[in-house]
């Protein structure tokens, strides 16, 4: 796949995909009112805000090095023709994952909102399914020992603190 193709495949998936799940659907719960911190703790505000500054980021680089090393995009109709393992990938095999979450749980936090904190529930429970169902079986297919490889020193969903070296 051509560059500019996987870049501007990642930036729409982007806006559709994580825009709509970490952006619209808070939004759509909480109208990003702030209601009293949980358990009279602004503390829960502060991490909330945390989770949100680390997992922005997360997102974007995923979907860039996606674009830019993978020559693909996220979405499944458009896959990425390498497997990435650089970057966040380093860490945690669902950076994008764990980023869209974050921010979600970031925002329950910060706004002092359960419904939204259900909401990352149902998200992760959406995401596990995908990543089980489709996505591990798929990029075994697709890359096997390459991916097996990976998968065998980079966790799923919990990042290590030392980064994964090998290929």
């Amino acid at each position: 796949m051509k560059r500019v193709v996987a870049i501007l495949g990642s930036l729409l998936f982007l806006v559709v995909a994580p825009g709509m799940v970490a952006g619209a659907g808070p939004w759509w719960i909480s109208g990003w009112r702030m209601h009293p911190p949980f358990l009279g703790l602004s503390v829960f505000r502060v991490i909330g805000a945390g989770l949100i500054v680390l997992g922005v980021p997360a997102i974007l680089d995923s979907f860039a090095r996606f674009a830019l090393q993978g020559l693909g995009t996220p979405a499944p109709i458009l896959p990425p023709e390498h497997l990435v393992v650089t970057g966040l990938y380093r860490f945690v095999r669902n950076p994008m994952y764990v980023g869209v979450l974050s921010v979600i749980v970031g925002q329950g936090l910060l706004l002092g909102s359960a419904g939204v904190l259900e909401y990352g529930g149902v998200v992760w429970l959406v995401f596990y399914l995908f990543v089980l169902g489709y996505e591990e079986p798929t990029l075994r297919r697709t890359f096997g020992a390459e991916y097996e490889n990976f998968r065998a020193h980079v966790p799923r969903w919990i990042p290590h603190l030392r980064p994964w070296r090998g290929q």
